[in-house]
């Protein structure tokens, strides 16, 4: 595989931050949502979330 260099390293950091700041809000939204419908796609949206950003982190190993 291919070196990253120290700019995709700190691109790639970024976005990791992100998604996982994205993780954090979608799971406290959670919480509050009624809805089933709604409760279902949310929990679909976390696991997506969390399945990206697993790729990222073994990307970056």
């Amino acid at each position: 595989m291919k070196q990253l260099t120290q700019v995709e390293m700190l691109s790639l950091t970024a976005i990791l931050k992100a998604e996982t700041d994205a993780l954090k809000m979608q799971r406290a939204l959670n919480t509050i949502i009624t809805d089933e419908d709604l409760k279902r796609q949310s929990e679909a949206t976390i696991l997506a979330t969390e399945g990206r950003i697993n790729g990222f982190i073994q990307f970056m190993k």
